[in-house]
């Protein structure tokens, strides 16, 4: 992290970092309790800093974001297993082989809407994903291509993995909650796109729409990739017929195929 203009006289803390390490030897230096508080590993990871924790994992990347100057992003949210066309020989099943497409799309729709970003300085419009495969590849290759910056908000997991290798490596965060990686995607959110994919995908397509339905959050350009796929899996006329969401809550979203379908349905959301 760049360090910014300092308004104050007084010594920096990375200055007692390193001063620290080079104090002598003694059975006092030597206890735990002698560390810095904010350079103690196990201080830092004790259950009752947590709070502290939310808190640092809410600023780092918010002031990354706006030292970069990005003030808008279209958020692509999307399927980790979808192949890429010149790999669906790897997919696990015919249909998500089938799926591929999405991946295609999701890579035109982030080439396009970079390509607009571009001419703001790439400070609106920047593409935002989870930082990982499939879709989410798809959508910082379509940025990476077009010249332009994106974002990868990754989450460490049990299994090993790593950012795509086109995520802007200035812009390539890593989370330990969930809820705070959420709220980074929706804070500068001007659309959000969402594609095929699984409990993760589903996750954030529905607190997405609770936020707009609850007025938690303004309504932005919100688009479902794929309408047989999404009417397969959810019957979003039987919960408006059935009382459970009002009939106006289907407007909320948009259901299209293309990357050009999409962008042109960006361009007509209705004003707030």
């Amino acid at each position: 992290m760049k360090d910014e203009r300092r308004t104050h006289p007084f010594r920096h803390s990375t200055q007692d970092i390193e001063t620290a390490k080079r104090i002598p030897d003694t059975p006092q230096t030597r206890s735990p309790s002698y560390r810095l508080a904010f350079a103690d590993h196990d201080f830092l990871t004790r259950e009752e800093l947590r709070p502290v924790r939310l808190q640092l994992e809410l600023l780092k990347p918010q002031m990354e974001m706006d030292a970069r100057g990005i003030e808008s992003t279209v958020v692509m949210f999307g399927g980790a297993r979808i192949p890429a066309p010149d790999k669906v020989d790897k997919a696990g099943t015919p249909e998500l082989a089938a799926l591929s497409r999405y991946y295609a799309q999701a890579q035109v729709f982030a080439r396009i809407m970079t390509e607009r970003s571009l001419a703001s300085g790439n400070r609106r419009w920047v593409v935002m994903t989870g930082g990982g495969p499939g879709v989410m590849e798809a959508g910082n290759r379509g940025a990476a291509e077009a010249g332009g910056q994106s974002v990868g908000l990754n989450i460490v997991l049990p299994h090993e993995q790593a950012p795509n290798g086109y995520v802007t490596p200035e812009l390539a965060f890593n989370f330990h909650y969930f809820a705070i990686r959420k709220m980074h995607f929706l804070m500068r959110a001007a659309a959000v796109c969402v594609f095929p994919g699984g409990f993760g995908t589903l996750d954030e397509t529905f607190e997405t729409l609770t936020l707009i339905q609850t007025h938690r959050m303004k309504p932005i350009p919100f688009l479902l990739f794929g309408r047989d796929w999404w009417s397969r899996v959810v019957n979003w006329e039987m919960l408006a017929e059935s009382g459970l969401i009002a009939p106006k809550d289907l407007s909320l979203f948009r259901m299209v195929e293309t990357a050009e379908e999409a962008v042109a349905a960006i361009d007509a959301w209705p004003a707030d």
